[in-house]
């Protein structure tokens, strides 16, 4: 399958060229290894390579499913897999795979997807970045010298550079949301517990964090999670039940919805200009569709939400690397980390358990002033990020102080960790550009449960503004 061919498509259109045997499977395959070779010396986006494993389960037969035989990546954290190590982008994790697959795994892998490996992230996923000492910068492909976004920005860089047309992310404060921003990408954070964190977990930062892809459509979005969303065996809570799958929502023209958009943080403080811009101009966009749109925000203390959202981070960090330690018989010292994973750790180890469980009494007061406002409102319509896509170095990785880094991490991600603490589903669309080039994301969030609502609009939204045209530099 020649390469100008290969990037023309999403993977539902891959899977269906290969189910009418117009192109045979390790065809598609070769192709996105050919281009992997090609493009990811100057991206980082993948850190291991299973090509020969993607070429073995391509030469066998395949039963007909949504992604028969479509190329995928993993992130390098969680979704761990028999055919390459998962180290959170940490050196302080075994270089070794997993005796088994996770159950996000295996459901990809049923859904027909054929990894080619696992991508960059930051360290344990805690930066909205990614620029790992372990492994190096991702690059952006719309401008090499920006960030991808984090924590799933190898993922997010590999899709839009069309090495594959969907790949594995996680977000638990915006990790899928980001880098789709920087990137240019669709990002759908389901609603908590939407996907399985199974076998080795019942849940992540109590419910912060949740599974899916990152993708060059809205249909892949959609289909995929129709193919993996479910619970699964000792899952200790679950999302409620769809009453449909998510693909027919696609389908419908879209109820008219009343949608809610802010230009500004949680505190109601502006953002850069061409945030700004980019929600006005989805505003204007929703308006012209028929929407009713006003601006308006959910009440929410952002000082407390910051400080509770933090200290259940910093908590969890602490008990991860304790956990490896456990594990592995290693003893964590400042050396083996980078500088706020270890300031995080250390902050972690001062949170007695009362405060633990006062930040998520906090965050849960927080979470019902949301739900309640949303009675009103179908949709809140936000900037994904608080600037534009960052030049690479912005961040110091060095520093352990963590109330010194937090405030302008906060100012860069000032609405989308939110959406982790109430479990509501939240989607970034690639409708604006800026003047430098830089996709500039927006976040489209629903309620607890509706990601069918969010897909519907997505998708009229996509066929008004079609962003798939736009081609990144490197490509």
């Amino acid at each position: 399958m020649p390469l100008t061919e290969y990037v023309e498509y999403d993977g539902v259109g891959l899977a269906d060229l290969i189910a009418r045997r117009e192109v045979t499977t390790l065809e598609v395959i070769d192709a996105a290894i050919a281009r992997a070779e090609e493009l990811n010396p100057r991206l980082n986006a993948i850190v291991y390579r299973t090509f020969d494993h993607a070429r073995q389960h391509a030469k066998h037969a395949l039963p007909n499913t949504p992604f028969k035989g479509v190329p995928f990546l993993l992130k390098d954290i969680l979704a761990q897999t028999t055919e390459a190590p998962t180290r959170s982008a940490s050196g302080f994790m075994p270089v070794v795979p997993a005796p088994y697959d996770a159950e996000l795994t295996a459901r990809f892998r049923r859904a027909g997807l054929i990894s080619l490996g696992k991508t960059n992230a930051p360290e344990f996923g805690l930066l909205p970045i990614t620029e790992p000492k372990l492994y190096g910068a991702a690059h952006n492909p719309w401008k090499s010298s920006h960030s991808t976004g984090g924590s799933s920005g190898g993922s997010a860089a590999a899709v839009a550079a069309r090495i594959v047309p969907l790949a594995h992310a996680n977000d638990g404060g915006g990790s899928i949301r980001i880098p789709a921003s920087c990137c240019g990408l669709v990002g759908l954070k389901p609603t908590r517990a939407r996907n399985p964190l199974g076998p080795d977990l019942g849940d992540a930062l109590g419910g912060l964090v949740v599974e899916h892809v990152v993708s060059r459509s809205v249909r892949d979005t959609a289909i995929v999670l129709d193919a993996v969303a479910g619970p699964d065996l000792g899952d200790p809570y679950v999302a409620p039940p769809q009453q449909r799958p998510f693909a027919e929502a696609l389908r419908e023209g879209g109820r008219r919805l009343k949608i809610a958009f802010t230009r500004g943080n949680l505190a109601g403080e502006p953002l850069h200009p061409d945030c700004i811009a980019a929600v006005e101009s989805a505003a204007k966009l929703c308006r012209e569709l028929g929407h009713e749109v006003a601006e308006d925000a959910p009440p929410v203390d952002a000082a407390a939400a910051s400080r509770s959202f933090l200290a259940i981070w910093a908590a969890g960090v602490t008990m991860l690397i304790d956990a490896i330690s456990m594990l592995t018989g290693q003893k964590p010292t400042e050396d083996r980390f980078e500088g706020l994973t270890w300031g995080f750790y250390q902050q972690g180890k001062t949170i007695a358990a009362s405060q633990y469980m006062m930040a998520w009494l906090q965050l849960q007061r927080i979470a019902r002033a949301v739900a309640h406002w949303h009675v009103k409102w179908d949709v809140w319509l936000t900037p994904t990020l608080g600037a534009p896509p960052l030049p690479l170095g912005s961040v110091d990785t060095t520093e352990t102080d963590v109330a010194r880094a937090s405030p302008s991490l906060l100012s860069y991600v000032p609405i989308t960790p939110l959406q982790n603490a109430t479990g509501q589903p939240a989607i970034n669309l690639p409708l604006y550009w800026n003047s430098a080039g830089l996709p500039i994301g927006t976040q489209f969030v629903g309620r607890f449960g509706e990601e069918a609502t969010l897909l519907a609009l997505a998708a009229e939204l996509e066929r008004a503004r079609p962003w798939d045209r736009r081609r990144p530099s490197i490509t």
